[in-house]
């Protein structure tokens, strides 16, 4: 029932005609919930309070002293006498009363970490299905583009039921993320390379060198000047995957140029990210950057695996785990892929930067731990030592930069 502002004497039918003076209403006899502006009354905002009145309504009211030149949400405690039937009070008293506060809302701490733990649980199912996918079918190239055609699906799928709603798109947004889905379908392309040619964890090694890349790109290219604590924090990296990679039992060169070109990839989709700044939400940007990277993938995959693929590539697989299991295992792996990506920026958006960054730290050596535990991986105690001196490196380097960050963003919010 939408609450009206009476003035004068006004006729209801069915019950008789009430000639009281208005009394004035002053903000010293009374007190009631808080009320808020909604716009500027002199053009035609409204005043809420439990309901939506209409401005020719409000115009009306000339006896009460109360709409007068108010700053923009302002509280006003209007006068319980207002209410002008039983009912219309106890209608705004029931509108009045605070909302319960949700599980989310009461609970965020709680509801962040199960947002960390997903990311982590589904990045590890995703590398060791990934890495027996391989074993019995080493083609990475159609690989790739099965994991960001199902990730596409999903995308379409999530749209046509409005969860979430797509956002719009036009030709200077597409522009935009045009490069940033290019070097995110190279270092995505690359990286299962990699992850065919040598062990899980020795590729996690490698790509632990990212943040040497991003910090060199920084400053040659985008002419940003790294402080000497960053390059320093960054010596352990290097020292690190240098001794890991002397001695890998699995090392092949394959494995290693396409695990560097990755992270050459990877930094130049983080330079070009920069440059692509919307108003776009992640989940609709990240999905965008999926269909282009998607188109983007398949002429390689044709060109490189094709014929192999059709000679015998689908026909050996089949023959070793049968139809059902190979078409189940190519959703999966798509599917984890697209969601551990998807959780990974949504929970990007709940925490602060340092928070995010030792998370990542974390979640490689989860993925590190997990892989030589799944596929029993022998390692070298040098290879160990190296893992863990560039792990320790990357911690360092990521609580270094998130802690300038945080100093920046506080500085220019002064």
């Amino acid at each position: 029932m939408e609450s009206r502002v009476f003035t004068g004497a006004t006729a209801i039918r069915g019950l008789p005609v009430l000639r009281k003076p208005v009394t004035r209403l002053t903000t010293t006899t009374c007190s009631l919930p808080t009320l808020r502006l909604n716009g500027d009354l002199s053009n035609g905002g409204n005043l809420i309070w439990g309901r939506q009145l209409r401005p020719a309504i409000l115009l009306e009211t000339s006896p009460v002293n109360v709409i007068s030149p108010v700053p923009k949400r302002e509280s006003i405690r209007p006068c319980l006498a207002a209410a002008s039937s039983p009912a219309e009070g106890n209608d705004s008293a029931g509108d009045a009363k605070v909302a319960p506060v949700g599980f989310l809302e009461k609970y965020p701490a709680l509801v962040t970490g199960f947002f960390f733990f997903m990311w982590y649980f589904l990045n590890v199912i995703f590398n060791i299905l990934n890495k027996k996918i391989y074993n019995y079918f080493p083609y990475p190239y159609f690989v790739s583009v099965i994991h960001l055609f199902v990730g596409v699906v999903y995308c379409l799928a999530s749209w046509s039921v409005g969860l979430p709603k797509r956002a719009p798109i036009d030709s200077n947004i597409l522009k935009l993320l045009i490069p940033v889905a290019v070097c995110h379908a190279l270092g995505h392309v690359t990286s299962n390379v990699s992850f065919a040619a040598v062990a899980v964890s020795f590729t996690h090694t490698i790509k632990a060198l990212e943040p040497f890349f991003n910090a060199a790109a920084s400053q040659f290219i985008l002419g940003q000047q790294i402080p000497v604590a960053l390059w320093l924090s960054l010596a352990p990296v290097v020292i690190g995957v240098s001794m890991a990679s002397l001695t890998e039992l699995s090392f092949n060169w394959t494995g290693f140029i396409s695990a560097m070109i990755s992270n050459i990839s990877f930094t130049y989709r983080s330079i070009y990210s920069k440059k692509a700044m919307t108003d776009m939400d992640s989940t609709n940007l990240y999905a965008y950057i999926s269909i282009i990277a998607l188109f983007v993938c398949i002429p390689p995959a044709i060109i490189f695996e094709g014929p192999q693929l059709i000679k015998h590539g689908f026909t050996d697989a089949i023959a070793k785990v049968g139809l059902t299991k190979f078409i189940i295992d190519l959703f999966w792996v798509g599917m984890f892929y697209h969601l551990y990506n998807q959780l990974a920026t949504n929970t990007l958006e709940r925490v602060a930067p340092l928070t995010h960054a030792v998370g990542n730290v974390l979640k490689r050596v989860f993925v590190i731990g997990f892989s030589i535990l799944a596929f029993g991986n022998k390692i070298s105690l040098q290879t160990g030592i190296g893992t863990s001196i560039a792990i320790a490196g990357v911690a360092i380097y990521s609580f270094i930069k998130a802690k300038m960050e945080e100093e920046k963003r506080q500085m220019k919010a002064a």
